[in-house]
């Protein structure tokens, strides 16, 4: 491994220690909103900072990206950026619903090279460095072999924080829906990204993410042998936030699907 990635698989367990501690009693949990239907925790806070110490004393000349800090959290002119979410499926983490993750993906000169997600309800670690695969656990994994549309089972996530795209999205809901054989909305982009890396699901999209919910899911679907795109098929879907992935067969097939409903505003 790495050693760049061991300072991340180390920052992303720390955070799973202080997650699985506040998970424990959900009753005494300080929440605010910082926009309709998007929630912080000290939680989250508590888990970045963890993550932030960590990368400091191991790479102090690095740039930080992270969603509860900005990009105050290191030095600004760096080549190296470590993209964080802390706790990626806060929404689910309140209720105790288990399915949230720490995501941290390192970029050089603007391209994610390291990626780890982290579910501590599962204990599972997904971890990819740029042309060496990616792994579960340290066990290689493949996107999955499906081919038909009318089979593949795809990750998906609504777009709760602005209603503009609810219209063109429930357009590709509705088809999607009758030309696969299922759609999931588990609630956190990172871990839908990472069931895709692994085969769990066949392809996922979703429109208004931020770099820090797709920076290291996006790496772990290439790295495993899948596609991922923008909605426009390019390459910019961090700087777009419309993101669709997939095994190479089903991706072929999802994007088209997609791109008849986008609107003007939806072009990218």
């Amino acid at each position: 491994m790495h050693p760049i990635l061991n300072i991340a698989v180390k920052a992303a367990r720390q955070a799973g220690k202080i997650i699985n501690r506040a998970s424990l009693d959900l009753e005494r949990l300080q929440v605010s909103a910082k926009q309709p239907n998007d929630f912080v925790t000290e939680v989250d806070r508590a888990a970045e900072q963890a993550i932030i110490e960590i990368i400091r004393e191991a790479y102090p000349e690095h740039g930080i990206l992270a969603e509860e800090s900005g990009s105050a959290g290191g030095a600004q002119d760096s080549e190296v950026q470590w993209i964080i979410d802390p706790l990626d499926g806060t929404t689910n983490f309140i209720h105790g619903f288990p399915q949230y993750a720490v995501s941290i993906g390192i970029a050089e000169k603007g391209v994610v090279q390291h990626a780890v997600i982290y579910d501590p309800n599962h204990n599972e670690l997904f971890t990819a460095s740029r042309g060496r695969g990616a792994f579960l656990n340290d066990r290689r994994i493949r996107v999955s072999k499906r081919i038909r549309m009318n089979e593949s089972l795809i990750g998906t996530g609504f777009p709760f924080k602005t209603m503009e795209h609810m219209d063109a999205y429930l357009q590709m809901f509705r088809d999607l829906s009758e030309k696969t054989a299922g759609l999931r909305r588990p609630g956190s982009a990172a871990l839908d990204l990472a069931y895709t890396a692994c085969g769990r699901t066949d392809g996922f999209f979703e429109i208004g993410l931020h770099p820090w919910d797709m920076a290291a899911g996006a790496l772990l679907v290439s790295e495993a042998g899948g596609l991922v795109s923008d909605f426009a098929g390019e390459a910019n879907y961090l700087g777009t936030g419309n993101l669709v992935a997939g095994t190479p067969k089903i991706f072929g097939q999802l994007l088209p699907i997609i791109q008849a409903y986008r609107t003007d505003a939806l072009q990218a």
